[in-house]
């Protein structure tokens, strides 16, 4: 609509200050705006990550979160007493509080500072992990068959011989197919479980130079040490866990978002991984197919379940 107006206006503003007719160079998309335009808002989107409940599998170490209904914490004249529940009858509106017990929860990105303090947490990850190509090596069929494999060298140079090699600075992450019994509880003590090898890590980050990995389980590797995940948090390098639907994204080709809160001296993060797939990809949505600005309107409500210990429709 802006640009539009710009057309139309720029020309009649010309003849009436007497001044040559501005750029037609200067009326078109400025800036990665024609990225957007030409290229993203075309693309299909799919999102790699888990939804956050009470429930969802963790380290049996880390306990039990709980959500609940926020209150107010002060009296409010006029609106709400000092321990009243907001609702929606009542006050308009709604809100709730979170009592997490770990930030090594669902979907993930972890910082190096979760092992290694002397490097980031996760408010000094740089916005430049913003938006990435997506690398995505598979070996479910290799899982069928042994529940514990781990992503080894072999694999990445058998991907490479078909795809090419892996961009520098890329995301890769690794599917395993263990994401598909999620939010089974039992995921978080099941051994065997699929991951990545401390020489397949060694060799992404310092022969190929990627940004991240990351892996569908909520470990690295099984070995009695975690020898992956040391060795990548002491070395500086962050990693992503619990990532889901990468069956629904392509090898090569796509990017990947990366979005995340940005707690204070956090050594976990929650985080939001959207696959960015060309247009012709089978799988995701496109802007405009489904309802943004207003969003969808439910037939049923949101309310506080306290079965599920959250709200639900």
């Amino acid at each position: 609509m802006f640009c539009s107006f710009v057309r139309l206006a720029a020309p009649i503003a010309a003849a009436l200050l007497g001044i040559a007719p501005i750029s037609t160079a200067f009326a078109e998309d400025p800036g990665l705006w024609k990225v957007y335009n030409e290229t993203l808002k075309g693309a299909k989107y799919v999102d790699l990550t888990h939804t956050i409940t009470p429930n969802i599998p963790v380290w049996a170490g880390f306990g039990k979160s709980r959500f609940g209904q926020a209150a107010a914490g002060t009296d409010l004249e006029g609106f709400a007493k000092k321990g009243d529940t907001f609702t929606y009858e009542k006050h308009g509106f709604n809100a709730s509080t979170y009592d997490l017990a770990t930030d090594q929860l669902g979907t993930q990105l972890d910082p190096p500072a979760h092992w290694a303090p002397e490097y980031a947490a996760i408010d000094e990850i740089p916005a430049t992990y913003a938006v990435r190509p997506l690398v995505v090596i598979n070996i479910e069929d290799k899982v069928k068959t042994d529940a514990g494999y781990h992503l080894q060298v072999a694999d990445i140079t058998g991907f490479e011989e078909k795809h090419g090699r892996i961009p520098e600075g890329s995301v890769v992450f690794v599917r395993s197919g263990w994401y598909k019994k999620w939010p089974d509880p039992s995921l978080s003590t099941t051994r065997p479980f699929p991951g990545v090898s401390l020489d397949a890590l060694k060799f992404l980050h310092l022969e190929r130079k990627i940004l991240f990995h990351g892996h569908e389980p909520l470990d690295t590797d099984t070995t009695p040490t975690l020898e992956g995940e040391h060795w990548l948090m002491h070395n500086g390098f962050a990693q992503a866990e619990g990532v889901a639907n990468l069956d629904k994204v392509p090898e090569t080709g796509a990017l990947v978002a990366i979005g995340y809160p940005k707690f204070g001296g956090g050594v976990g993060g929650y985080a939001r991984y959207i696959a960015i797939c060309p247009p012709d990809w089978q799988y995701g949505v496109t802007v405009g197919a489904v309802p943004e600005a207003p969003l969808q309107k439910f037939d049923k409500p949101l309310h506080f379940d306290d079965k599920a210990g959250m709200r639900i429709r």
